[in-house]
């Protein structure tokens, strides 16, 4: 087993993984971009390294032979993955992980229909930010064929939890559609999130993809609706799919106009995961 993880963008999900291997007396080191990310590391007792990764990948970050979680998001813009395409290129400088786990997204599927897709669906993006996380599973893959590093790609459906519900939103009464034009989505709470990427970094067979989900697919009007009722606020206005143009942002247009249920039992036969939290009812009580 590789004894040092290196998280790059230690966040939400990556401080979480990083206090798990702690407990563990494991060591791991953060990578982050701000030095006020620096200081709310540290101040958990985690090894941090400061470093934008829009520039040169820095020295400081040691990844010779050690195991590497990926969880930094895209640039904004372009159908390119810029950031990984220079951190491999920096890997001549700071040295070949052994293992990399990289945290990808279900839209990399596009919409389907409101079919269940499994990881035998041919990738199929349909938007920029898509198209990013794509070319990053590809250089990641090019990578592990040319140097023999191992790779394990995890397909992300939304991340819920603790501080990541949409309570601001419900607050303003933004709308959303009727629940009878909702597409399909689907969700896993955050600390399943982080059992999975222990696992398959643990276990994950090189090479292999997994969706990460609860495996119960919802759709986006009855989560607004399941959160608003746990946190005692009001249900939000539900306007007609024809009418969002001019009311929803474009990037809740571009979730809408997809729709996927996500069979994640690959996940939990290959990795041996038993989910804490398998629907999002036992999952929002996870939120407390």
């Amino acid at each position: 087993m590789i004894t040092h993880k290196v998280i790059i963008g230690c966040g939400y999900l990556g401080t979480r993984v990083a206090l798990a291997y702690l407990q563990q007396a494991m060591p791991v080191t953060g990578v982050v971009r701000t030095a006020a990310s620096v200081a709310a590391l540290r101040a958990a007792g985690i090894t941090t390294v400061l470093h934008d990764l829009d520039q040169p990948v820095s020295a400081a970050i040691q990844l010779q032979d050690r195991a590497l979680f990926y969880f930094a998001p895209p640039p904004r813009h372009g159908e390119e993955e810029t950031r990984v395409s220079a951190l491999i290129e920096g890997f001549e400088r700071v040295g070949q992980p052994r293992r990399v786990v990289y945290l990808s997204t279900t839209g990399v599927y596009g919409d389907c229909g409101g079919d269940w897709v499994d990881e035998t669906r041919p990738a199929n993006p349909q938007v920029d930010r898509a198209r990013r996380r794509w070319d990053g599973e590809q250089r990641f893959r090019a990578w592990s064929r040319d140097s023999g590093g191992e790779l394990v790609v995890l397909r992300v459906a939304g991340i819920y939890g603790p501080g990541k519900l949409p309570l601001e939103r419900l607050q303003r009464g933004e709308p959303t559609v009727l629940e009878s034009e909702a597409p399909y989505t689907n969700r896993i709470h955050i600390h399943d999130l982080v059992q999975v990427c222990l696992a398959a970094m643990a276990r994950g067979g090189s090479g292999e993809v997994y969706n990460v989900s609860d495996g119960v697919p919802g759709n986006m009007t009855d989560y607004f609706n399941q959160v608003a009722d746990w946190a005692g606020l009001p249900r939000p206005p539900q306007i007609a799919l024809a009418d969002a143009g001019s009311q929803l942002s474009a990037g809740m247009l571009s979730y809408l106009r997809e729709s996927r249920r996500l069979d994640s039992g690959k996940l939990q036969r290959e990795l041996g995961v038993t989910l804490r939290y398998p629907d999002l009812v036992s999952g929002l009580e996870g939120c407390r």
